[in-house]
């Protein structure tokens, strides 16, 4: 894929969603990894509407491993995986206490060594907590890419961050995983994206063959119907 293309792709999508941020409530980067933890295979509404009680009850590392386990649990136990998530933000809490001074650490390679914080999570806090450039990739990041064709189908996350990378200039790799997630959160959705109305269309491979398909799909009920009776008039004839 040219510059000029990946070019229109970004000012598209741009255009669309110039206000992408993220959607995640937070007030601090403490707070910004917890909800990103709780938000693995959970979406971000849920996350904010448990995290809404939760930072008002927990304030810092210490107030998390300040309760039993199942205390925590039945705090989150509405997120998806919440024991193994409970258990994961107490080890990270304890970490911090003891490595960093209970605070969230900037640097992208400590952040992965952290319980529960995978790269994904990593380039969300140091993108949006430390204002440094992160192309953070979610499953909307990722679905929108290669339906675009900025990766291959058979691409993992890592190998979809590295293409985006090198695609994308850097000083836009956050505000554009932020438009990214926009783009298909709201628009082109896992299931019934909407590329009847895309302006991506004519470059969108995925878009392409499902306007095919449903093209072929509506061909196919209005095609008229012979009835019996004029089959049976024109054999006789």
């Amino acid at each position: 894929m040219n510059a000029t293309t990946v070019r229109h792709i970004l000012d598209t999508i741009a255009g669309m969603f110039p206000d992408a941020h993220c959607e995640l409530n937070h007030n601090n980067a403490f707070e910004l990894t917890i909800a990103v933890l709780l938000s693995a295979q959970c979406t971000d509404a849920t996350v904010n509407k448990v995290t809404a009680d939760l930072f008002q009850k927990y304030h810092t590392p210490q107030d998390y491993i300040s309760v039993p386990l199942e205390e925590l649990e039945q705090d989150i136990r509405r997120i998806g995986l919440y024991r193994n998530k409970a258990k994961h933000i107490q080890n990270l809490c304890q970490i911090l206490i003891e490595k960093y001074g209970g605070e969230v650490p900037s640097e992208h390679d400590l952040l992965v060594q952290l319980p529960g914080v995978g790269r994904k999570t990593a380039n969300v806090v140091v993108s949006n907590a430390f204002d440094v450039p992160a192309f953070a990739v979610d499953t909307h990041v990722e679905r929108v890419s290669k339906r675009l064709g900025l990766a291959n189908w058979k691409d993992n996350v890592t190998e979809v961050e590295n293409k985006l990378n090198k695609r994308v200039p850097r000083d836009e790799w956050t505000i554009s995983h932020h438009r990214f997630i926009f783009f298909g959160r709201y628009h082109c959705k896992a299931q019934n994206p909407a590329c009847q109305v895309c302006p991506l269309l004519d470059i969108c491979r995925e878009g392409k063959k499902r306007m095919k398909t449903s093209l072929v799909i509506k061909e196919k009920k209005v095609k008229p119907k012979i009835s019996k009776s004029v089959k049976k008039n024109n054999t006789t004839t």
